[in-house]
């Protein structure tokens, strides 16, 4: 048997949400039907930062088009995100969108090594709506464009700080200095 990633080796469940009929196209190229779903979120769907939580609402927008070699699965899929922002450790949620399109081969011998399969007439949609939002999420999410994030001395948030928001930094080179400075000032003045 060939070496297969994504090719599926055992029967999918038709029960199982990402899993999609395709019955009604039997294999007649330009048949097309539109699918509208709402379906829930795989487990695993985040980087660092940020991700989908796992049984989130995804809303699913596809067109399934029947073609030579197997179904052409093109969409939008709709889901929310939560995490935190990397500069001021904020949590933060927003909403994510992407697209997404798939060849599924109807067999293996028309297919590359990396290519999905369809699994009789089912195909699974799960590895492609995770390709799709996994590579779209950001690498390093912010609550706002303008977040100034944290003092890195004290750790505060710089947006709470306010304007005036300083530490005194001496150069380890001239702190012996610095107290001669003090007692000349104190000399001065008396």
């Amino acid at each position: 048997m060939p070496q297969e990633s994504r090719k599926t080796l055992h029967s999918l469940d038709p029960r199982a949400p990402w899993v999609i009929s395709t019955h009604d196209l039997g294999r007649r190229p330009g048949s097309m039907r539109g699918i509208s779903r709402s379906l829930p979120a795989p487990v695993n769907l985040s980087v660092g930062m940020i991700g989908v939580e796992k049984d989130a609402e995804i809303e699913l927008d596809m067109r399934l088009e029947a073609v030579m070699e197997g179904v052409l699965v093109t969409g939008t899929a709709k889901a929310p995100l939560s995490g935190e922002c990397s500069r001021c450790l904020d949590p933060l949620t927003s909403e994510i969108e992407v697209g997404f399109q798939e060849l599924f081969f109807y067999s293996a011998e028309e297919a590359a090594e990396d290519d999905s399969l369809l699994d009789g007439e089912l195909l699974d949609l799960e590895p492609t709506f995770r390709d799709a939002v996994v590579l779209a999420l950001p690498l390093s999410p912010v609550c706002s464009d303008d977040c100034p994030g944290l003092c890195v001395e004290c750790g505060v948030k710089l947006a709470e700080a306010g304007p005036d928001h300083r530490h005194e930094k001496v150069d380890a080179r001239w702190a012996s200095l610095q107290g001669l400075m003090s007692d000349n000032t104190n000399d001065q003045e008396g």
